[in-house]
């Protein structure tokens, strides 16, 4: 395959069903842009799985290619931003949902939501962190500004074994906040507590209690589940303390009050990583380059695949079968 032929994995949905294949593909098969760039490494989020496997309304056209992360080198560039060989990267931005992602040997991307690589980090190191990294970032970011402190008390992570609840564990930690962890997979307990959590809580033995204020466990979270877990939290978080809410893993209706809004003064924080304003998105990748990079980042990438690995990929996350963080090789370093 050449510049002007290459593979991608193209996501179709017409006659003959609902389909992912990796085939050949052109430059003008690809969704407009004004940087064009040679795939590097992508990686796989629960976003992915559920667009690769049909069990989610992610795309919104036909066909696509999938995946939402992308990091790689500059071949052209219409955008005097950049120039040819900049290394690049893109999370969440409409990729694999509006326009074409980055499970591509080469990608078009917008301008607008390219990131230059920021020094401190690898090409290979910026899709470990990948979206996961990135909105686990805007978590603290978020809580941080809604005045959460480690003072106050320590923070819950639930999905703990996941990509975003493993990298939220390592960077909360690493900012000086006491963390935990909440999951179903109690056998990974050593685990978690080896990239950040000080303690373990088993999903299984979870009783949040029916009144709408129980006492209190904890002085804020980032969860990642929805749901009843998220009802639950609400019930049990400290005065002026927030929650961060960044999935939906467990179902998307929230059955609560306003007791704890009001009485006890907590904070539901929504987190958007895909449509975060360019300059916050810099920021933070400033960030998660120096102070808030991951210091078990290649204990929490816990597989690496290529393209023909993915499908089955997809279906152990949707089955709730992750372990931490999987990296796609496209073109290496």
């Amino acid at each position: 395959m050449s510049e002007n032929q290459f593979r991608g994995l193209r996501i179709h949905n017409d006659s003959e069903g609902y389909r992912v294949q990796l085939e050949p593909l052109s430059w003008d098969d690809l969704s407009p842009g004004e940087v064009d760039i040679r795939v590097a490494y992508s990686s796989v989020n629960y976003k992915d799985a559920l667009a690769g496997t049909g069990k989610g309304r992610i795309c919104r056209s036909f066909p696509m290619n999938g995946g939402i992360d992308v990091a790689g080198h500059v071949v052209a560039s219409r955008d005097e931003r950049f120039r040819e060989g900049d290394p690049v990267l893109v999370t969440g931005s409409g990729l694999s949902e509006t326009r074409d992602g980055g499970y591509s040997e080469y990608a078009r991307i917008q301008a607008e939501w390219a990131v230059p690589l920021p020094e401190g980090l690898s090409l290979s190191e910026a899709m470990g962190i990948g979206t996961a990294g990135f909105t686990a970032a805007l978590c603290l970011w978020r809580l941080l500004a809604n005045g959460q402190r480690p003072e106050a008390g320590p923070l819950v992570v639930t999905g703990a074994t996941g990509g975003v609840g493993m990298l939220a564990l390592d960077i909360l930690s690493r900012y000086g906040f006491e963390m935990h962890a909440i999951t179903g997979k109690p056998q990974h307990f050593d685990f978690l507590k080896s990239v950040g959590a000080r303690q373990c809580v088993s999903r299984e033995g979870l009783y949040w209690g029916q009144r709408p204020l129980e006492s209190t466990s904890w002085a804020g979270a980032i969860d990642n589940v929805g749901g009843e877990m998220l009802s639950g939290l609400t019930r049990v978080i400290k005065p002026w303390g927030s929650i961060a809410s960044c999935g939906m893993a467990g179902g998307t209706e929230l059955h609560t009050t306003v007791m704890p809004f009001i009485i006890r003064g907590v904070s539901l924080l929504g987190i958007n990583s895909s449509a975060t304003l360019y300059s916050i998105r810099n920021e933070l990748w400033q960030h998660l380059a120096t102070d808030w990079k991951p210091q078990h980042l290649s204990r929490i990438v816990t597989a690496e695949v290529e393209f023909d690995g993915l499908p089955a990929v997809f279906e152990r996350i949707v089955a709730g079968d992750s372990f931490g963080r999987t990296l796609v090789r496209i073109g290496g370093e």
